[in-house]
């Protein structure tokens, strides 16, 4: 396998979301460089897995990444180092079950303790897996990295080159995929491309698009709890995600932007504020990188201006427009604060950014075949956990949408929000959404 930078030792600057990162930085023991900032991702898996086919595939991911063997140093302004490829775990478990078991319940679970284990960022490789069998042709295939070197995105690029290797390790060939870009050569584009027209142009479109605008932030009760991140999860009955995907089919709109316009008059509802700025993640990458697994994903703030609007079609309308200019613009939030540097000046220790997204990553993988063996991307979470993977102090709502419903998840932290209050605001959050989709038309 070739790639395109080939010196085994590189030391490169940090990318401006790398950047971002930074600036939540608290060492290596906490936040976002710290043992619980990871990303998570699982499928089941049918025929039978040569594990031992499995484990020289792994290693075949780690030596095409570098993002999976680099080390960010964080002192004296942060640089990254790209290590020589190490082998990574994969980790063997048996999933023993009661007769009638649900699997994919047990499977969620393997997900949770794979997700709670401890993973330091500043020990290669950031990338480890776990095997669960419920049987010889039955398995879960857990891929764990730490967040600091793989967003949602690049799991799905491991999965498929992972797939792809395995394929030729258990034919006992050589594995041969084409020539994948870095990230150290993503980080060089960056800094290329920074004092260019495009990027001058989209730092225009957010200076007049965020003037006076201030983040979107939830105010703290504090619990006496230890610092971590709780999940709280739920599901919508399959009618409300058809209702979703119409409403957004006629408002030539995404179901994302639907969830979103409902999103806002919920806050609306609560705060009686009308002009929100609502940050949501974005992939952050160009066409040449989407193969390339990196932390790209940029923190992207959505202004949403209620006033005027008389009925939730018109605020889906008014969330279209901002939905698609951000998203036509989109730039890591260093350079958007450099044109509004009181963006976030609304987050302190009483009030923290609260965040909605849709999680819909490319390549999701469902009943596909790969050489022998069929995946099926595990995408609906239902379990709560009182302890999961972290994020930065504040709240994020997260969206995952199918044909058939929409499976949400409010990551919060646990010493800031009482896990009753988070409970009541889901369930006051899918009686707007009911709200909204039963009339749209009908008057706010």
């Amino acid at each position: 396998m070739t790639t395109t930078s080939q010196s085994p030792q590189a030391t490169t600057a940090l990318s401006l979301q790398q950047q971002f990162l930074c600036m939540f930085a608290q060492g290596f023991r906490t936040g976002p460089f710290g043992p619980h900032y990871t990303e998570v991702f699982a499928w089941r898996v049918q025929g039978h897995v040569d594990v031992e086919a499995m484990r020289a595939a792994l290693a075949d991911v780690v030596e095409r990444h570098e993002a999976l063997r680099t080390v960010v140093r964080l002192e004296d302004g942060g640089a990254q180092s790209v290590l020589p490829a190490v082998q990574p775990e994969l980790e063997l478990v048996d999933l023993e079950e009661p007769p009638g078991a649900d699997r994919d319940r047990r499977a969620e679970q393997l997900m949770i303790q794979a997700e709670t284990r401890s993973f330091p960022a500043d020990r290669v490789p950031l990338l480890r897996a776990v095997l669960g069998r419920f049987d010889e042709q039955d398995s879960v295939l857990v891929l764990c990295a730490h967040h600091s070197a793989a967003d949602v995105w690049s799991i799905q690029v491991i999965l498929r080159d992972l797939a792809q290797c395995y394929t030729a390790r258990a034919a006992g060939e050589e594995p041969r995929l084409p020539e994948v870009a870095q990230y150290r050569d993503y980080v060089v584009a960056q800094q290329e491309e920074a004092g260019g027209a495009a990027v001058a142009a989209s730092r225009a479109y957010w200076r007049e698009t965020l003037e006076g605008a201030r983040i979107l932030v939830a105010p703290v009760h504090p619990t006496g709890q230890s610092p971590a991140t709780s999940y709280h999860r739920f599901a919508t009955d399959a009618d409300l995600g058809a209702q979703v995907s119409r409403l957004a089919k006629e408002t030539r709109s995404s179901p994302f932007m639907v969830l979103l316009a409902a999103f806002a008059v919920f806050v609306n509802r609560r705060t009686g504020a009308t002009d929100l700025v609502v940050p949501t993640f974005t992939p952050g990458r160009e066409h040449r990188f989407q193969s390339t697994v990196g932390s790209f994903f940029n923190f992207t703030p959505l202004r949403v201006d209620l006033e005027g609007c008389r009925t939730f079609r018109d605020v889906v309308a008014r969330t279209r427009k901002a939905c698609v200019g951000a998203f036509s613009h989109e730039l890591p939030l260093l350079h958007i604060l450099a044109e509004a540097p009181e963006l976030m000046s609304s987050a302190g220790p009483d009030a923290v950014p609260t965040l909605f997204q849709a999680v819909q990553p490319p390549y999701l993988t469902q009943g596909e075949r790969i050489g022998d063996l069929e995946y099926t991307a595990i995408w609906r979470r239902v379990i709560p956990q009182p302890l999961g993977s972290d994020t930065p102090d504040g709240m994020i709502w997260s969206m995952h949408l199918s044909d058939s419903e929409v499976v949400g998840g409010l990551s919060f932290s646990r010493h800031l929000f009482e896990q009753a209050e988070v409970g009541d605001q889901a369930a006051g959050f899918l009686e707007v959404i009911g709200d909204m989709l039963a009339g749209p038309d009908a008057a706010l």
